[in-house]
């Protein structure tokens, strides 16, 4: 509008001399143009401060970036004031310059392109799991709460490292507003950067020098029981570490350093309010190594003399509430309190704002603490595994927020196959949230169901597992498909079952 009237106004003004009437046009379009101005920010004004706090902050919106929009309608109206008077602009307006990619290699992995080959050849990776599913000796399912998208993620993958006695599974159990995507980010890329650690005849005797730890960063699982149920202590029940200990510890902390850099590097995901807990597990042999970060869990069900399934607690949950995990957040000015309609679950904050309020002392991701004292150093633990051991169930918060270490331990051993026990615990999960907290959201639920390969300690067990190839082919032939791969591993044909 302003440059059509401007266009009549010129149009049928009367002509002037050359050398005056040039200047008159400029002096014209020039105050035209900032009274234009003047009202665009008079009209941006009122919106701008109308704002709360938070909006502004978390998306940049303010009165600044109000500032910056009228100056780009002031140049937007000035040219083309000066275009409908014919007038030429010796110069043009410049323009925002894009920030230099980063080099190959470095933060983000695989570019946006080869994204979809990289979650392609994942998805082919024989005897890898990553969603709903079972193979010879795990079940995996996740299920969606109340509270949004589901932001938990999981994973087990056999014939780790070409391996044929090797296992990786975990779960991860997002946060924040990017949360599902951290999760799956670390779901994917977690055991690779173990993998590559583990596979490195350095990584055997590589030392943790480069990596910052505090003395106070690994907490001791020795005295901390939780609802009745022993923790699993390696120097009551296991005795002294294996030799081979000290070099997967040295593994995990190496990978989960890498793997939190590598989040902080990613040019796609906003990290800084979002994160995710992680419970990985190892199994080599009679081996098992675990490393946690959150509050997700780590149980094992196993006989005790008199014969009974018990549940014995392999993790601890990294919350706030840890007198070893508190005094380093407030060394580091965190502040830590819970809220008054929660006033059991202790959170982090800023030294200077209630935000975020996380629930943890530790995780992957939320950047905006790990100056106050949040860390991604993971509390790695050993057990060795004896006749009496059955299975290992790891599952996010929504599992344990309504089941107890006893009530998942029998939840599973009640299963009629092991494909389905996931599923039967998971939805187990479900109605109890329903039942116990009818007034809340449901939380999102995963868990996975990891098998001994041990001899069982009850005829049924033992029933069970001579019958394991039929359950399984009846259970996952009714939900899902199953894919038989045979991948030559060190030379040797091996056979592998996945489910999807």
């Amino acid at each position: 509008m302003v440059e059509a009237a401007a266009g009549r106004r010129s149009g049928t003004s009367r002509r002037r001399p050359s050398g005056s009437g040039g200047e008159h046009q400029r002096l014209v379009a020039l105050a035209v143009a900032a009274r234009v101005a003047m009202v665009s920010t008079r009209s941006a004004g009122p919106a701008v401060a109308g704002g709360d706090g938070a909006g502004a902050a978390g998306t940049g919106a303010g009165p600044a970036a109000g500032r910056g929009r009228c100056m780009e309608d002031f140049f937007d109206c000035l040219l083309g004031l000066l275009g409908a008077l014919g007038m030429t602009w010796a110069t043009a307006r410049p323009q925002r310059q894009p920030l230099p990619p980063l080099p190959r290699g470095v933060g983000a992995g695989p570019e946006p392109t080869d994204a979809r080959r990289f979650a392609a050849a994942l998805r082919a990776t024989p005897g890898r799991i990553a969603g709903n599913g079972a193979c010879a000796v795990a079940s995996l399912y996740t299920l969606q709460g109340k509270k949004g998208v589901n932001q938990d993620a999981m994973i087990f993958w056999e014939n780790f490292c070409s391996r044929d006695d090797t296992i990786f599974c975990g779960v991860f159990d997002g946060h924040g507003p990017y949360g599902h995507l951290v999760a799956k980010r670390v779901r994917d890329l977690l055991p690779l950067k173990l993998g590559a650690d583990l596979g490195m005849e350095d990584g055997r005797v590589a030392s943790t020098g480069n990596i910052k730890l505090n003395t106070n960063d690994v907490a001791s699982s020795e005295h901390i029981v939780r609802g009745g149920t022993a923790v699993s202590s390696e120097a009551q029940q296991n005795g002294d570490y294996p030799e081979v200990f000290p070099a997967l510890r040295t593994s995990f902390l190496k990978a989960f350093h890498v793997m939190d850099r590598d989040l902080k590097l990613h040019k796609n995901i906003d990290c800084f309010f979002s994160g995710t807990t992680a419970v990985a597990v190892i199994k080599q042999g009679h081996n098992l190594i675990i490393g946690n970060l959150g509050d997700s869990r780590a149980v094992l069900g196993t006989r005790d003399e008199n014969n009974q399934l018990v549940a014995v607690q392999l993790t601890v949950d990294l919350k706030p509430d840890i007198p070893s995990e508190s005094q380093r957040i407030r060394q580091r000015r965190g502040r830590i309190f819970a809220l008054p309609e929660e006033p059991e679950v202790a959170r982090v904050w800023l030294p200077r704002y209630n935000s975020p309020g996380l629930a943890m002392a530790r995780a992957f991701g939320d950047f905006c603490l790990k100056d106050h004292g949040v860390i991604s150093v993971p509390d790695v633990s050993y057990h060795h595994i004896t006749e009496k051991d059955e299975f290992v169930v790891l599952a996010t918060d929504g599992v344990w927020d309504v089941l107890s270490n006893d009530e998942v331990v029998n939840t599973v051993s009640r299963v009629t196959s092991r494909a389905s026990a996931a599923r039967f615990l998971v939805e187990s999960a479900h109605r109890a949230w329903r039942t116990r907290f009818p007034t809340s959201k449901v939380d999102d639920c995963a868990a996975v169901c990891l098998f001994l390969n041990t001899n069982e300690a009850s005829e049924s067990s033992s029933s069970l597992a001579n019958n394991l190839a039929d359950a399984v082919q009846v259970s996952t032939a009714q939900c899902s498909k199953t894919i038989q791969v045979s991948a030559p591993i060190d030379g040797n044909e091996v056979s592998v079952v996945e489910t999807r």
